[in-house]
């Protein structure tokens, strides 16, 4: 039920954000249709044309702040947007109201198009975890709802299927992905006693496990939980924007009513020339440029960053990017490639390489475990596999054990074939196991060979760590690997901040405890780190919930992209920045020259407009991508 509210509301959401800027799209071309008839000299028909584009273009916007007029008690942007085109309309300035209608019309589309991707990131979220679990009790199975299960409940697990809840292994053996929590490519093995979380997958054992959490309290609901407070959770900037817009209505009106009546008395205006200028007034003081300060020059950024492979998915993160000082990146899959590959391969004085290799690729390509790929794939490359008579059984929690031509050979771990052994036959063969995980081949007699894999750098992840250092940002690995692993890798880098072991409330915490941090990552458990992180940024190639979850995606995965992105955010900022004071001045000399009777209406139309103009194409030049 869950899952389908959010889908519901996920859907609603898209619906109004497509309806909002189909809405826009429309009033912008009514706009230009009644500009052509009014140059032409069909008033009449024009009027009607620039009305027909008030109503559709300013319906949502219109309707939203009255609403929230009477809901909240307090004036918005909205109304003043409202009753400065209702001002340019009596004074006969209709092209002028339309814009300032159109303007904000594709804003508001814009952030409804924003807010509908909350829900569909969650639904994702949600989708992961399993619905139904098989239910032991006595000698039966009942297929249940998750929700219905209670601490203490005995759960079956087959091999491919998802663990559905929390809970503790009681009987079976297996291998469980739990990349959907760690980020960690290589499964890990479970036996009695073992914890098992819910989202993870059961490879090639079955298992019995007695419930240990509630659904709505197990880790992977911990995470949904995690991401959707980080979603709602309001940044300081956007609270100060909130207390801003509110002051700045009240202020602007309230000037306005003044001017209608007081110069009256004071400066013995008539009624006439009091209403003329309060509208006036209206006109200049509208934040068009102030809009148009940031709104082309953002779109301008995010276009360019895309052609570049930079996808961001909002303005107000370019913001935060100029201001980070931190940049944690997850290991797998992010600083490194996310799968494991060979990088040592030994074998015994007594035998021939490639037909050992040629026999534990043979094993090891009856197997689906990641591992056994990994070497399948190192096999092939240097041999033909066509062996046709190996047998192989399946050991959980061990390897493979297979009878070829009369013999018996054990695949697997060191515990399998003998760890004093399997020690020894790495110091004989110098194979540092540091950060590595280890493969042998043994026969009932000996160790044949043994393979050393390790998930890999990606070539350009030391060149990116260099640039970010040259923006004085520091470098920070998170990893829920080991500390061997993690620390090999951090060498390779020349990182000196790591933390090893995180799970995901780890790094969420981590990240909660700093200021200005940026995360990249590409794994479920990532999300509520880039959801709580100033600027999430996750890999194009990651899982559709890092991508969704992320405020920033490198679409061909090049960690050097990053740095580019803060170069971008920071010209970005500077631009803003010029377009803020410009048209704040602007904005000022109209409305002090209204008060001395310098400008008149349409003078004042065109300092507005003009600075509207200039801000724009100021804003444009965040196109150029040298």
């Amino acid at each position: 039920m869950q899952l389908h509210n959010r889908e519901y509301l996920s859907l609603n959401e898209n619906i109004k954000a497509y309806g909002e800027l189909l809405a826009a799209a429309v009033s912008g071309i009514l706009i230009v249709v009644a500009w052509l008839l009014q140059t032409n000299g069909v008033e009449q028909l024009s009027i009607f044309t620039y009305i027909a584009a008030f109503l559709i273009g300013g319906y949502a916007k219109a309707k939203e702040g009255i609403t929230e007029t009477f809901r909240e008690k307090k004036l918005n942007v909205e109304m003043l947007m409202i009753f400065a085109a209702l001002g340019a309309c009596i004074t006969g300035y209709w092209a002028e109201g339309a814009l300032l209608i159109f303007i904000f019309a594709v804003s508001g589309g814009l952030e409804a198009y924003a807010l509908s991707k909350s829900e569909k990131e969650l639904s994702a979220l949600v989708e992961l975890q399993p619905q139904e679990a098989t239910r032991v009790i006595g000698d039966m199975h009942k297929t249940v709802a998750v929700s219905t299960l209670h601490i203490g409940d005995i759960v079956l697990v087959k091999p491919g299927e998802r663990v559905p809840i929390d809970g503790e292994v009681l009987t079976g053996r297996s291998s469980i992905d739990e990349a959907a929590l760690s980020g960690e490519a290589v499964p890990i093995v479970k036996e009695v006693g073992d914890a098992v979380f819910a989202g993870t997958m059961n490879i090639n054992g079955a298992l019995t496990i007695r419930v240990t959490a509630e659904a709505s309290n197990t880790v992977f609901q911990q995470i949904v939980t995690l991401v959707e407070q980080a979603q709602h959770d309001k940044a300081p900037t956007q609270q100060f924007i909130e207390k801003f817009e509110e002051r700045y209505v009240q202020a602007v009106l309230i000037i306005v009513g003044v001017m209608m009546f007081l110069p009256v008395f004071l400066f013995d205006w008539s009624y006439e020339t009091a209403f003329y200028r309060a509208m006036v007034l209206l006109v200049v003081a509208s934040p068009c440029a102030l809009v148009a300060a940031v709104m082309p020059a953002t779109l301008a950024a995010i276009s360019s960053g895309a052609k570049q492979g930079i996808l961001f998915k909002g303005g107000q993160h370019f913001e935060q990017l100029s201001r980070i000082e931190r940049i944690v990146f997850d290991k797998t899959g992010t600083l490194t490639i996310g799968q494991p590959v060979v990088v040592d391969f030994a074998v015994d004085a007594s035998a021939n390489e490639l037909d050992m290799l040629q026999l534990l690729g043979t094993i090891e390509k009856q197997s689906h475990h990641p591992l056994a790929q990994a070497i399948v794939n190192y096999a092939e490359e240097r041999t033909t596999l066509h062996m046709s008579d190996v047998t192989m059984e399946d050991i959980p929690g061990f390897g493979l054990r297979a009878t070829h031509d009369g013999h018996t050979y054990d695949v697997g771990k060191a515990d399998f074939v003998g760890r004093d052994n399997a020690m020894s036959f790495l110091q004989t063969y110098g194979i540092d196991p540091t950060g590595k995980t280890l493969v042998f081949l043994a026969n009932e007699q000996r160790i044949l060979a043994a393979a050393a894999l390790q998930d890999t750098v990606r070539d350009e992840a030391a060149d990116a760590i260099a640039a970010l250092k040259k923006h004085k940002i520091t470098p920070v690995m998170l990893t829920g690997d080991n500390e061997l692993a993690a620390a090999a890798v951090a060498k390779e880098l020349g990182l000196t901040e790591v933390v090893a072991n995180c799970l995901p409330q780890t790094k969420a915490e981590y990240i909660q405890a700093h200021e200005h941090i940026a995360m990249v990552g590409d794994g479920i458990n990532d999300a509520p780190a880039l959801a709580l992180a100033d600027v999430g940024i996750a890999m194009g190639k990651g899982t559709a919930v890092a991508l969704q979850t992320a405020d920033v995606a490198l679409m061909q995965n090049d960690l050097r992209k990053i740095e580019r992105a803060v170069r971008m955010s920071k010209k970005l900022q500077r631009i803003v920045k010029q377009n803020i004071i410009f048209s704040v001045t602007v904005i000022a000399l109209l409305v002090l020259s209204n008060f001395l009777q310098i400008v008149n209406l349409p003078l004042g139309v065109i300092g507005h407009e003009g600075s509207t103009i200039l801000v724009i194409l100021n804003g444009l030049r965040m196109l150029r991508t040298n």
